[in-house]
């Protein structure tokens, strides 16, 4: 299954807040997107139905392999471009912003080539 860009913030939410808190449940999601339960209701059944994440009788969610894998994926990416963003001046609001829009539109190759490249010289 094919991930748009709002399907890789909500499993980067979920990641994020599973960090933050142990366990997520949708309600959690919705305050950290700012977005309507309905709308997370939607997205993690979409989710759930590709099998990027659970959710158990306690309605916490929970993200399979595929889904911490994808999520991991784009919240490195959000980090990385957020910091390079804020170390080149940009306010951090703005950097964050931006750092969401890039992380889903950067190629796997493109990304890996520069955090390469910024990696400090031994």
């Amino acid at each position: 299954m094919k991930l748009h860009a709002s399907g890789e913030d909500y499993l980067e939410a979920i990641l994020v807040l599973q960090r933050q808190k142990g366990m997520v449940r949708s309600v959690d999601v919705a305050r950290h997107l700012e977005v309507t339960k309905p709308s997370v209701c939607n997205a993690v059944a979409t989710l759930r139905d590709g099998g990027f994440l659970t959710m158990d009788e306690g309605y916490f969610l929970h993200l399979t392999d595929v889904g911490r894998e994808v999520a991991e994926q784009i919240y490195e990416k959000h980090r990385f471009f957020t910091d390079r963003l804020i170390a080149a001046g940009v306010d951090p609001a703005t950097a964050e912003r931006d750092a969401c829009r890039i992380e889903h539109v950067i190629s796997d190759e493109n990304f890996e080539r520069l955090k390469a490249a910024a990696k400090p010289e031994s």
